[in-house]
């Protein structure tokens, strides 16, 4: 018996694409936002699903209603990576995706207003909780024979960000360590992959919402976060980094080829 027979879905029907009758996901920071929408987007086509967040009672709560394991989860600790990974194993029978979502902003810049405590609770969260996340998913995943890993990055990886540098760096960072592992686990049908919103009406913004209203910089639609999300677990790419903006179909930016040795 395989580990999707044991799950109640068709032999070789997951791996995170459609369909996704029986798949198993794990979201980290499923709680809300992003998270959550994705949650119950994937419910409602069949996935079994292990939500990890340190809140909860949101969790517990959307756990509930999805009919979902909840995982209390600091992505800051390995052990409690593991631990979700390890939930979704014991449960349901393996791991066909994970959703490595949990993230902050920052709350500091570099200046008079910096703070090591804020700089480095942010980089453990965006940062770590992606390493940690991988490192966890990774042998669960190869064995199911294959499946996905998504991390959040931003479209604050791509440009600039003056208004929160440190937030800009580590979402860069989970830029770079995507494409550097999504060729290395090809192979074993592994596809890691990032999603690059822009400002999406989550609480994350709450500090920036009333700025971006005023100057008429649009707010993206969680919905269309969800959509893409969708449309990056049915391509086929790895080592990608979709961005996903207003008015814009979403997909994988093209990095323009550095120049090499002469």
């Amino acid at each position: 018996m395989t580990p999707n027979d044991a799950a109640g879905a068709a032999p070789g029907a997951p791996q995170g694409r459609p369909g996704l009758d029986g798949t198993v996901a794990l979201i980290t920071g499923g709680a809300n936002g992003i998270g959550a929408a994705v949650a119950r987007r994937l419910a409602a086509e069949g996935a079994r699903l292990v939500l990890a967040d340190v809140d909860a009672e949101h969790g517990a709560a959307l756990a509930t209603e999805l009919d979902a394991v909840f995982v209390r989860c600091d992505v800051r600790e390995p052990a409690d990576s593991r631990a979700a990974v390890a939930a979704a194993t014991d449960r349901f029978g393996g791991l066909d995706l994970a959703f490595l979502n949990a993230g902050v902003a920052s709350g500091c810049g570099l200046d008079g207003d910096f703070d090591p405590e804020l700089y480095r609770r942010a980089m453990a969260i965006n940062v770590d909780g992606v390493v940690y996340g991988v490192h966890a998913a990774l042998p669960a995943l190869r064995a199911r024979g294959g499946g996905n890993i998504i991390a959040t990055a931003s479209m604050a990886a791509l440009t600039a960000t003056p208004f929160d540098p440190v937030y800009g760096a580590n979402k860069a960072a989970v830029v770079g360590l995507v494409r550097a592992l999504g060729p290395n686990h090809a192979a074993e049908g592994i596809r890691i992959n990032a999603l690059c919103p822009s400002f999406a009406d989550t609480d994350i913004i709450g500090p920036l919402r009333d700025h971006l209203r005023q100057t008429g910089f649009p707010i993206l639609d969680v919905a269309d976060v969800v959509e893409a999300f969708m449309a990056l677990l049915a391509a086929d790419g790895t080592g990608e980094a979709w961005y996903v903006v207003p008015g814009r179909e979403p997909g994988p930016f093209r990095f323009r080829g550095v120049p090499g040795p002469r």
